[in-house]
């Protein structure tokens, strides 16, 4: 046990440090941390509220340092550390609406902080502003200084200044007094007073209007003079003196003259001012004497009226319709003048330029030929020194319109609308355009905009109607100017379309040229196109000049047999389609003759060899027909008897009956025996019966004798004419 602590022992000292210290770390726990206002969080001006910051802190120190902050509306306005458990507590001593706003409360503790829900506190009344001016009495133009004071108060603050109801200054000070100087508008006695507004973001609360203070203006006994010389019945011409003058003590301030013309300055000075000219009628209207001391204005005005000399004058031309090289006149004229002052020979007129190519006619009238171009004429008027201008007179002298050209606009086609255009080289507008057929008149066109062009909608029946329509145009006086004929072509709509076939549809044959022609009834050039049936892009596609093409196809074969037409356009832009043509490729001539000597020289051969079987089969008939059986060694008592007819089974029955045993010859007639008979009758060659006959022969000494058989002999028997009718008899030979 003893071993164990001091093992222990040297672990802990090995461990730690000579000198070092071991803090254990402390457990803080924040809670229930709330804000209250008291006596209340509406209260009225000047009363005492305290905020109570409270906060249940759980920790193992009693004593334990916390930190409390204050914030309104965001902001820190109070700090404090503390180490016991007590509320924090913060006076707000006689509050003003500056104080409102939102309040919290924050605490931290050992790294920890937990923060209180914000609380608003709302302070009501504001104290009756205060108004003090300078002085009760002021001149005009003179200004007084005002205070308005709003006791107590604090923060931003915006004050206003009133005279007689209508707001007069406005200012912003962060202080509850404001002093500023004010201008009274006009003479007379002025109610002035103030009223404030305290700024709290984000509202304002605005304070009951102050005392009201009365201050007289009193008028300066001084004021400006305007004379005008002479008084009345002014005339143009007439000299004018204008003066303006002051009239009254001389101030202490610097003042200054002005007269005026309605919107012209005509003088200034500091005394006294003048203005001396020739009236004219533009000087009707007022003239005004303005004195200006300080901000003090005063002003004297005067009405003159001058009478017209003579009016403006007005200037004209003759005839209305001005055109080149023609006569003219322009005539200038004012149309009232004062008879009492002046003379008609007084008055005189004068054309502007002088180079002119006009002369005087009379007074006020000028004439001669107009010019080639546009030309500007002015009036002048002039009497006692007055002159008058008339308004610029712009001559745009016309140009006759020339013969007019008419023409059909895109194609003519026939039995459709279109579009005839008339139109004249030169010419002033407006042209009217008339337009004809033979001669009658169908429509007027007027053409009054420099790209408006003349046209007609027209149609025709017949080619050669094209050339009965005309047009005239006219913009004069002068008698209209005609056209010559319309001279166009008239298209056909393309019809009748015909597909015709070289060489004839019974006449196509391989090898073969085709040629496919096209041809319609009307107005070239035509697009043809050759179509096959079931082929969407055409075979062929030509323009030609006339009403028919050919579309030509070189050494047919039987894959050009089917079904063609053809299609047509024209610039009427009309298709017309032919009817379908079918066309059979045959086969060609060389092809069939040869066809036909095969098949010849083939039937010959069957002949040459049918020939050669049948006489070969003939002959050998023939041998049968006289075929004769003789015995190789015969006996006296021996009989051989064989029959042979054409109508017994000849090939079954012959017989030869030796002693007493019958022995066959032939067991079956050879096949080609009924053949041969079938030819016979095929070829109607007569009946013929065939006979076996049996003839002993002479033992010839030198051949072995034959134990059994015969030597036979055919022989063919014709038929008679009897035998055809049905009569057979058939032979037989029996050995005696």
């Amino acid at each position: 046990m003893g071993l164990l602590l001091l093992l222990t022992s040297a672990l802990l000292s090995s461990y730690f440090h000579p000198g070092s210290v071991v803090k254990a770390q402390r457990v803080v726990i924040l809670k229930d941390i709330s804000l209250s206002m008291e006596p209340s969080h509406v209260v009225s001006r000047n009363t005492n509220v305290t905020l109570r910051c409270r906060a249940n802190v759980v920790s193992v120190e009693k004593a334990l340092s916390r930190e409390y902050t204050i914030y309104k509306d965001g902001n820190a306005i109070y700090n404090k550390t503390s180490s016991t458990s007590e509320d924090l507590l913060y006076h707000l001593s006689e509050v003003r609406v500056s104080d409102n706003g939102k309040y919290s409360c924050r605490i931290s503790a050992e790294g920890q902080q937990a923060t209180s829900s914000a609380k608003k506190l709302e302070v009501t009344g504001l104290s009756k502003p205060v108004l003090h001016v300078n002085e009760r009495v002021v001149a005009e133009g003179k200004e007084i200084t005002a205070t308005c004071t709003a006791h107590g108060e604090r923060g931003s603050i915006f004050f206003y200044f009133y005279e007689n109801a209508t707001e007069i200054e406005e200012r912003q000070v962060n202080s509850n007094q404001i002093e500023v100087k004010l201008r009274l508008s006009s003479v007379g006695t002025h109610r002035i007073h103030c009223a404030y507004a305290v700024f709290v973001r984000p509202d304002s609360f605005k304070s009951e209007e102050s005392n009201a203070v009365s201050v007289t203006v009193e008028e300066l006994h001084i004021a400006p003079v305007l004379e005008i010389f002479p008084h009345s019945k002014i005339y143009e011409g007439d000299e004018l003196f204008v003066s303006c003058s002051v009239k009254g003590p001389p101030p202490t301030d610097k003042m200054h003259l002005y007269l005026s013309r309605g919107n012209q300055l005509l003088d200034r000075g500091n005394t006294t001012v003048s203005h001396r000219g020739i009236a004219l009628a533009k000087d009707i209207g007022d003239f005004e004497c303005r004195l200006e001391i300080g901000s003090v204005v005063k002003n004297d005005q005067g009405t003159i009226s001058v009478t017209e000399l003579f009016s403006v004058p007005t200037l004209t031309v003759s005839p209305a319709e001005v055109f080149q090289r023609e006569d003219i006149t322009l005539t200038c004229k004012s149309e009232s003048s004062a008879s009492e002052r002046l003379g008609q020979e007084g008055l005189t007129y004068a054309l502007e330029p002088p180079r002119s190519q006009l002369v005087p006619k009379g007074i006020g009238i000028f004439s001669g030929k107009s010019p080639s171009n546009d030309f500007n004429y002015t009036c002048v008027a002039r009497a006692k020194n007055i002159v008058k201008h008339s308004e610029v007179l712009t001559v745009r002298p016309k140009v006759p319109v020339t013969t007019p050209k008419i023409s059909v606009v895109g194609r003519a086609v026939l039995g459709r609308r279109f579009t005839i255009l008339c139109q004249s080289d030169i010419g002033s507008l407006p042209i009217n355009y008339t337009l004809l057929k033979g001669y009658d008149q169908l429509n007027t066109e007027a053409v009054t905009q420099p790209f408006q062009q003349a046209l007609f909608t027209v149609s025709v029946d017949r080619p050669d109607e094209i050339s009965k329509f005309t047009c005239r145009a006219k913009n004069s006086h002068r008698e209209a100017l005609l056209s010559t004929r319309l001279n166009a072509t008239v298209i056909e709509p393309l019809s009748h379309p015909i597909l015709t076939v070289i060489p004839g549809l019974s006449e196509i044959s391989e090898e073969d040229n085709l040629h496919l022609i096209c041809g319609v009834r009307g107005t070239p050039p035509v697009t043809f196109k050759w179509y096959r049936v079931g082929t969407e892009l055409p075979l062929s596609t030509t323009t030609s000049d006339k009403n028919n093409t050919h579309y030509q196809v070189h050494g047919l074969s039987k894959e050009h047999s089917g079904v063609y037409y053809c299609e047509a356009r024209n610039h009427a832009n009309n298709v017309v389609r032919s009817e379908h043509v079918t066309i059979e490729v045959r086969m060609a001539l060389w092809k069939k003759l040869m066809i036909g000597g095969f098949c010849l020289l083939v039937l010959f051969l069957l002949v040459v060899v049918s020939v050669l079987c049948f006489r070969s089969k003939r002959g050998k008939r023939e041998a049968a027909a006289e075929l004769s059986v003789k015995p190789a060694s015969p006996k006296s008592d021996d009989s051989l008897t064989v029959n042979l007819t054409h109508d017994t089974e000849v090939y079954n029955a012959a017989t030869v009956r030796l002693d007493r045993a019958a022995v066959s010859v032939w067991s079956k007639r050879p096949s080609e025996d009924v053949n041969d008979v079938e030819s016979s009758v095929a070829s109607n060659e007569p009946d013929v019966e065939y006979t076996e006959v049996v003839h002993p022969r002479p033992v010839d000494p030198e051949r072995a004798p034959l134990k059994i058989g015969t030597d036979t002999v055919y022989s063919e028997l014709q038929n008679s004419p009897d035998e055809e009718e049905g009569v057979s008899q058939p032979g037989s030979v029996k050995s005696s």
